[in-house]
């Protein structure tokens, strides 16, 4: 099973991965995507040339067009008129659906509810990603008041607010913080592209896993509420995926404490694997008051930055591989601004 296929080169790490280890000819059961952003999509294209699958597991913007339709401000957007803009927007969601019918595989929405493999999607549900399409920043301007009608409104940021919050990270200051002061706050916004992400709850012999994608808090929250529902219990993970690359405004004290448990006293054995996909050089993510913030709630904090990472369940140990590095709870962190 294959979640996300990161950048176009990350591809071909992950078919040189799958055939070193599962042998030349790898079968795929099920590939995922999470969302539709370019460091999460673009390998897939790679994988799907170059290797089988039998399910892929996605949302197609355009398939929801007719549904979406009353959603956008352009009431003379037709439906057909719509879906053409979508494929063409994001076109590289079109190539890996191609991708995927062009070797007979099957291709399924995945939507709160589908059991995929060993795991239950949490989020988001097929209506809540509706109200979310308007609100990418490639498709057209959406109805502010049908999509807040339904309390969905997150919004889409301009040109200028990126632009802004590109230019404050750069001017990012720091400070210090101690394990009795979190500096994490709640309240944090990421886009709508990111609250679509798949989140996901599977079940392993050595305790359940939870991945995230690039959800932020209401995709974490809508997947917490998603879990009780289904009885599905949480703070009891031997592994989470930190969400979005240990960005800020994408965790938060009230639900990491939902979902993985309230703070432990300092210097208390970790009780799960808290891994973060970030790049090398990465001046913005992770997060130190992220990984501090997992840190004090029990987590062991592995980022791959650079390098493959696996995590171990009781497999023998395969070779070349070493032990992974448990980052330390940082004191000297980002201002949360």
């Amino acid at each position: 099973m294959l979640v996300d296929g990161g950048h176009a080169e990350t591809g071909e790490q992950v078919v040189a991965h799958l055939r070193r280890y599962f042998g030349p000819n790898p079968v795929l059961e099920h590939v995922v995507l999470t969302h539709s952003d370019a460091d999460h999509a673009s390998g897939l294209r790679t994988v799907l040339e170059t290797v089988a699958a039998k399910s892929l597991w996605l949302h197609i913007p355009w398939g929801h067009a007719a549904e979406a339709l009353p959603l956008f401000a352009d009431k003379r957007l037709t439906a057909e008129g719509l879906a053409r803009k979508l494929m063409t927007e994001y076109d590289v969601i079109d190539d890996i659906v191609r991708l995927a019918h062009k070797q007979g595989c099957n291709v399924t929405p995945a939507f709160q509810g589908s059991d995929i493999g060993p795991f239950r999607v949490l989020s988001p549900s097929r209506g809540t990603y509706v109200h979310l399409v308007p609100q990418f920043e490639r498709t057209p301007d959406a109805d502010r008041a049908a999509i807040e009608r339904a309390g969905l409104w997150i919004g889409k940021a301009s040109v200028a607010d990126r632009l802004f919050e590109a230019a404050r990270s750069a001017l990012q200051g720091w400070t210090t913080e101690r394990w009795d002061q979190e500096r994490l706050r709640d309240g944090g916004i990421t886009s709508a592209s990111n609250e679509s992400s798949v989140v996901m709850y599977g079940w392993f012999d050595n305790g359940p896993v939870l991945l995230t994608g690039d959800a932020g808090l209401r995709g974490l929250t809508w997947a917490a509420d998603a879990a009780d529902a289904y009885g599905l219990p949480l703070r009891q993970f031997s592994f989470v995926q930190v969400p979005h690359h240990g960005s800020r405004r994408n965790s938060a004290p009230a639900v990491l404490d939902r979902l993985v448990g309230p703070i432990q006293p300092e210097n208390f054995p970790p009780r799960f694997a808290a891994f973060v996909s970030a790049p090398k050089d990465g001046a913005k993510h992770p997060r130190r008051i992220v990984l501090n913030a997992f840190k004090r709630r029990g987590g062991r904090i592995i980022a791959t930055q650079g390098s493959s990472k696996i995590h171990w369940g009781g497999f023998p140990v395969r070779d070349g591989y070493g032990p992974a590095e448990n980052l330390p709870f940082f004191t000297r962190v980002e201002e949360y601004t």
